[in-house]
C-alpha cells in the first residue's frame, strides 16, 4: 500500500510503500470487538463494595415486640428493607481482567491502522519537530494538516517538546509506536504517525508471528507460525 508523506505545512512531499501486512489488513470486527472489550476490561478496578445487612454497624436489638403491637413483625432495624440497612445483591469486590492472546492484540492493532489508512484517516509525517515546546507550535501544525477532532500523535520514541505542547490542545493525545493500542487508535478520529513510526511498526508487527518456546533445560527456540488474518 502506498502512503502519501506531509511535512508540517499540510503540503505532500513524496509517497511511500508500506507492508500490507500492517497497513493493508482485513477488516475483522469480531476480533477487534473481543480485544477492545478486553482492554477495557482491564482498565477497570473492581473496587466497588456495598455493606450487606450482616455487615451494617447496630440492628442488635428486636426494634418493637412480637406481638400486640398492631404493625409488622420485625427482628432488626438493619434489615434491606429498613432505611439504613444492608443491600441485596450489591457489588463487591471482584477482578475483571480478561487475558487476551498477544497475536490477537497485535492483529487489531493492524486492523485498525488499516482501515484508517484506507479511510484517509491516517497521516504520516516526514518528521514532527517543533521550535520550542509550546502549543501554538503544535496547534499550528496540527491545522494544517487539517487534524482539529480527535488526533493521535504517534512517534517513534517520546518527543518531551511535543508531549508537553499538546497538554493544552483538548482532545489530542501521544504516544510512542511501540505503546500502540486498538482502543487509542479507535478513539482517534485522525491518527498522525512520522514515516520513523510507520517503519518502527512494520518492523513490530509486519512478517509471521513468532512465538519463543523455552524446553526443559532453558533454551529458547522461536517458532514463526502462520498468518494471523
Amino acid at each position: 500500500m502506498k502512503l502519501e508523506v506531509r511535512n508540517t505545512r499540510g503540503a505532500v512531499v513524496d509517497s511511500v510503500e508500506a507492508l500490507d501486512d500492517v497497513f493493508g489488513a482485513p477488516m475483522n470486527a469480531a476480533l477487534l470487538h473481543q480485544v477492545m472489550v478486553g482492554q477495557l476490561a482491564n482498565k477497570r478496578q473492581g473496587t466497588a463494595k456495598v455493606k450487606t445487612r450482616s455487615e451494617v454497624a447496630g440492628g442488635g436489638a428486636k426494634p418493637r415486640p412480637q406481638k400486640y403491637t398492631g404493625r409488622s413483625r420485625q427482628g432488626t432495624i438493619r434489615a434491606p428493607h429498613w432505611r439504613g440497612g444492608g443491600v441485596v445483591f450489591g457489588p463487591t469486590p471482584r477482578s475483571y481482567r480478561q487475558r487476551t492472546p498477544k497475536r490477537m492484540k497485535r492483529q487489531a492493532i493492524k486492523i485498525v491502522l488499516s482501515d484508517k489508512a484506507r479511510e484517509r484517516q491516517l497521516i504520516v509525517l516526514d518528521e514532527l519537530r517543533i521550535a520550542e515546546a509550546k502549543t501554538k507550535h503544535l496547534a499550528q501544525i496540527l491545522k494544517a494538516l487539517r487534524a482539529d477532532s480527535s488526533v493521535l500523535l504517534v512517534s517513534n520514541e517520546m518527543n518531551e517538546d511535543v508531549v508537553r505542547a499538546a497538554r493544552n490542545i483538548p482532545r489530542v493525545r501521544t504516544l510512542p509506536v511501540s505503546l500502540l493500542n486498538a482502543v487509542d487508535l479507535l478513539n482517534a478520529s485522525k491518527v498522525v504517525m512520522t514515516l520513523d513510526a510507520v517503519r518502527k511498526a512494520e518492523e513490530l508487527w509486519g512478517g509471521r508471528f513468532v512465538r519463543i518456546k523455552r524446553r526443559g533445560n532453558g533454551v529458547a527456540v522461536s517458532v514463526a507460525e502462520g498468518g494471523e488474518d
